[in-house]
């Protein structure tokens, strides 16, 4: 039976995001002027997690249960507490490793998804889990990246479309490469060297979010990568996907990229470039869901 959540309403879950956006990167920037100060711990392997990810994630968390208490949260770095029919997912700090080093490039992330089965206000049931509303904050470049399901993509006030580009030859992809677990580093890199020789350029700027926004308002081509989480690319899914594009789960496990293997592109491009990594990916098994 269709489930509904009470007083649910996209847009005003869409201010709610955008507010709690900003509240977030005011802490960011709070720090990073003074990014000595701050106390990092490492959680694995190239993975670090600062004062400064856990003070935004809190801001972040308690803007969005003021405003929307009905929604539960998956977030980053507390967990947050998550509901069985619609979740915000949180990635207060996406590009960690930029910040920590004064890199101008990272950005808050804040995805709304809604588990099968939920009645939106409008009278669609979903039919798989969905991303709802997408909100990516870059607060260095002052851009604003927001999508609402079925109604657009936008980059500050205006509307943005993925590129039509329609061959590898003539496209710019972006990427990221295994950073903490290191296991399939040898067949990431024949899917990067592949990409090398095919293409018009690859590009690793080092936050997943903006290069999926990025991807939704045409300044890539093309994105892919593998084993992130679902907070890195909540947002940017549905960025992609109402600016015109695909963004799926490469080994078509799931109906969004939910376990963070993620393959994005406009239309044309996007069989291209399924194609393009297919081959080694076949050589690179998933991760076991983490039941978000």
């Amino acid at each position: 039976m269709p489930t509904s959540s009470p007083a649910f309403d996209l847009f005003k879950a869409l201010e709610a995001a955008i507010e709690a956006a900003h509240a977030g990167a005011s802490v960011l920037r709070s720090y990073h002027q003074r990014r000595t100060d701050l106390i990092i711990d490492r959680k694995a392997r190239n993975d670090f997690v600062s004062q400064a990810d856990k003070e935004a994630e809190l801001m972040i968390m308690q803007r969005l249960r003021q405003a929307t208490p009905h929604i539960g949260i998956v977030a980053e770095e507390s967990g947050g507490t998550p509901d069985e029919h619609i979740n915000w997912i949180i990635d207060p700090l996406d590009g960690t490793t930029n910040y920590l080093h004064g890199i101008p490039h990272y950005a808050v992330s804040i995805g709304l998804v809604g588990k099968a089965g939920l009645k939106l206000p409008y009278g669609e049931t979903l039919q798989a889990d969905t991303p709802l509303v997408g909100v990516v904050y870059d607060p260095c470049r002052e851009e604003m990246f927001t999508a609402v399901k079925d109604v657009g993509a936008w980059l500050n006030s205006h509307r943005i479309h993925c590129s039509q580009t329609q061959t590898l030859e003539d496209a710019l992809l972006a990427t990221g490469f295994p950073f903490s677990d290191l296991s399939f580093t040898d067949t990431y890199s024949a899917m990067l060297n592949n990409a090398f020789v095919r293409t018009q350029g690859v590009r690793r700027n080092g936050a997943a979010a903006l290069d999926l926004a990025w991807v939704a308002c045409g300044r890539f081509d093309g994105y892919w990568e593998l084993r992130l989480s679902p907070w890195d690319v909540a947002a940017g899914a549905l960025l992609v996907r109402e600016a015109g594009g695909l963004c799926e789960d490469p080994y078509g496990r799931h109906a969004w990229p939910v376990e963070g293997n993620v393959v994005a592109a406009g239309k044309a491009l996007l069989p291209a470039l399924k194609a393009m990594i297919a081959p080694d990916l076949e050589r690179t098994p998933p991760l076991a869901p983490d039941g978000i």
